[in-house]
């Protein structure tokens, strides 16, 4: 077999598994998709005879988190957003610092990592994908600022956390790692990622003022997502931070003028969004076999409990300090936030960039995978029930 007809046999089998396996989820009601799909990952990377091509952690962050991320800023609520911005720009900022310092911090003292590779897989970890969450408060029409606050949480620290990644590996990659000049590579990265995502979204603007059926507006939009990315990507600032800012120019032009939240655009971005989730983690299980998890199956167990505890400093802080009074961020909003930071796709795919790189701990991109998988399997499976015991449903 050739390396194309093993490439289109992989695509083949991804398009009938996901279909399958969305079948079953929708069946069940009570295990998100995204669970289902890191188990079958797993399960793709135990199958024998090395039959798949390896996808690439490169290839992975161009290809498919692009859109993603593109598809979250478009649907964005960003009435109820502004309404918690506070909080959400709370976490995004303060609690992605928090998390990379502290996951940094343990996992040097318990498991011994290099202080560099321990900051790396913090920032790695920083960021959330409650993916799995939404599509249950959706289904159980949750209130939407709780919703709001998921989402644009997720949203934003893609951003800064891999911001932090960045900066992080550039000063690893300096050779003369320190945390001041990574500091400083953060600020560069982002904000060359700001302005250049506020370029594409303005001129991404100008040209669907001209666009004047579903087609062009669809094609717009892809030009939009994937060329603020790759501009980003060329002069070495933020591809995810230019993408989140532009989605959110364009969806703030489509809110204002009244157009691009047709059901043929919309339509079509839910289903981009919904294939590339589909396909990911398949693939990745494609390209980090689950056997390659063995030998640091122990320090998987352990970063996750790290990354967990973790987890409840900036959201029960964070939370508490601006909603001082507890009146507008109920506490099992807060216990949710708290048990919804599954790490998923973007966690992955950064993981995979630093398999073999040069000054980088070999055991990081194992153990975040490892960590991801575990996240997705353990709190995502167990959101259901987590959520009935919180009576999310019912809460103001």
């Amino acid at each position: 077999m050739t390396a194309e007809q093993r490439f289109l046999l992989l695509l083949i089998v991804v398009g009938a598994v996901a279909t399958v396996l969305g079948l079953v989820s929708k069946r069940t009601r009570v295990v998100p998709y995204p669970v289902v799909l890191a188990a079958a990952g797993i399960g793709v990377g135990l199958l024998p005879g090395g039959q798949f091509p390896r996808i690439g952690g490169s290839v992975i962050l161009l290809a498919f988190v692009p859109g993603l991320i593109f598809e979250a800023a478009l649907t964005l609520d960003l009435g109820e957003l502004r309404r918690r911005i506070v909080p959400v720009g709370l976490l995004a900022s303060a609690g992605v610092a928090i998390t990379v310092l502290v996951i940094g911090v343990l996992t040097h003292a318990v498991i011994g990592l290099g202080w560099s590779s321990a900051f790396l897989l913090g920032a790695i970890l920083a960021a959330t994908d409650p993916i799995a969450v939404i599509s249950l408060l959706r289904r159980l029409k949750a209130p939407a600022g709780l919703a709001a606050i998921l989402e644009g949480e997720s949203l934003f620290n893609d951003g800064t956390g891999v911001a932090a990644f960045s900066a992080v590996l550039a000063t690893i990659a300096a050779g003369a790692p320190s945390l001041g000049d990574a500091t400083i590579r953060f600020f560069a990265i982002t904000l060359g990622g700001i302005a250049i995502g506020l370029a594409a979204g303005v001129l991404g603007s100008t040209l669907l003022r001209f666009a004047e059926d579903a087609p062009l507006e669809i094609l717009a939009t892809l030009v939009i997502a994937y060329g603020s990315y790759l501009a980003a990507d060329l002069v070495h600032a933020s591809g995810i931070v230019a993408v989140v800012v532009a989605g959110i120019v364009v969806a703030r032009y489509g809110a204002r003028i009244g157009r691009l939240h047709g059901s043929q655009l919309l339509g079509f971005w839910n289903l981009l969004a919904f294939v590339l989730n589909a396909m990911l983690f398949i693939l990745v299980g494609a390209a980090v076999p689950a056997t390659t998890l063995l030998p640091v199956a122990g320090l998987v167990l352990i970063v996750f409990l790290i990354m967990v505890i973790t987890r409840a400093i900036p959201v029960y802080g964070l939370l508490a300090l601006s909603d001082l009074r507890g009146a507008s961020i109920p506490w099992a909003w807060r216990h949710l936030t708290f048990w919804s930071g599954l790490r998923g796709a973007l966690s992955v795919a950064l993981a995979l960039t630093v398999a073999g790189a040069t000054g980088v701990d070999s055991r990081v991109s194992a153990v975040a995978y490892g960590v991801v998988l575990l996240s997705l399997l353990v709190q995502g499976g167990l959101m259901a029930p987590v959520m009935r015991g919180l009576k999310i449903e019912s809460a103001q």
